[in-house]
């Protein structure tokens, strides 16, 4: 086992993780969801190079391709292959910036072609099926139809819901400053609708204990602790069942409509991607998929020569 930086070996390999980590959190600016994936992509690759009496450090593009084909052998979804070839990319990027190598082994690694998921999508009957199943008679109501609208109407990632701050959103101006992927900020407006219930909630709001370290947190449950991410899933899903909805549904999937039914109704694929927070606009551009099959079903189900 190689000695980093004039370390005993056992201290070499906790020393390396440790700056990993931070390169990962700090430098790279990674979200902690993405922390922990690479992390975790690290450590498969360890235990693996390990039990073959191999050093991580010092692997072969040929040890990264037995330990690629051998992993692959249990991971049938393609999404989740890619992502672990972006993991040994990240590590050895890593290496490689930190001066811990002089060559990159994963360079030629090619990353598999991910399948074209379409994502499921509500129609605006659908939302408002869903939004009618909120029992207005239950404390939580307001909180629950604010969250609806927020992830609709600003197609919100679940993570940046639970995350907004009251001191992020400004009702008067219409607008919430949103911490998106990689701590990334982004400007995103409230829609009227969104801020209506929001007020009403923020009344409710007002008679809980809130805990210390709620202050601040938008939303909240009724002991007065953030909500997470499992809560707001339950609370999609609830309202979906009971409004008769076989789609596969989520909170993403309200991310998935907003995004949708804008560039349905022509709005521009940039603007789309800015409100969305994408980096890339390819991955943006997976809307017009969805919309192009949206066109071949109507000329499917409505030309006369298909009927």
């Amino acid at each position: 086992m190689v000695c980093i930086k004039g370390l005993r070996s056992t201290d070499s390999v906790s020393m390396l993780g440790k700056e990993y980590h931070a390169y990962l959190k700090l430098e790279k600016g990674l979200s902690a969801n993405s922390v922990e994936a690479y992390e975790r992509d690290y450590q498969r690759l360890k235990a693996y190079m390990e039990a073959h009496g191999l050093d991580v450090v010092r692997a072969s593009f040929d040890d990264l391709q037995a330990f690629v084909f051998d992993t692959f052998k249990d991971i049938a979804s393609v999404r989740t292959q890619a992502r672990l070839i972006a993991g040994i990319h990240s590590f050895y990027r890593f290496l490689l910036y930190h001066h811990y190598i002089e060559q990159d082994p994963s360079e030629l690694l090619e990353t598999p072609k991910k399948e074209l998921h379409l994502p499921d999508v509500l129609s605006l009957d659908e939302i408002d099926r869903m939004i009618a199943q909120i029992d207005m008679s239950k404390s939580e109501s307001h909180r629950n139809r604010a969250i609806i609208e927020m992830l609709y109407g600003s197609g919100l990632r679940v993570s940046e819901l639970v995350n907004l701050r009251l001191s992020d959103i400004y009702l008067q101006e219409g607008y919430m400053r949103i911490t998106g992927k990689g701590s990334k900020q982004r400007l995103v407006p409230i829609s009227p609708v969104a801020a209506e219930w929001f007020v009403y909630w923020m009344q409710d709001r007002g008679l809980l204990d809130i805990k210390a370290e709620a202050t601040d947190i938008a939303f909240v449950n009724r002991y007065g602790r953030q909500l997470t991410r499992a809560m707001i899933f339950t609370i999609i899903k609830t309202l979906a069942r009971a409004a008769g909805i076989q789609k596969t549904i989520s909170p993403h999937t309200l991310r998935h409509s907003f995004a949708t039914h804008l560039l349905q109704n022509g709005a521009d694929l940039r603007i789309i991607q800015q409100l969305l927070g994408h980096e890339s606009i390819s991955t943006t551009e997976i809307y017009t998929h969805v919309d192009i099959h949206d066109l071949r079903e109507a000329v499917l189900k409505y030309h006369p020569e298909n009927r």
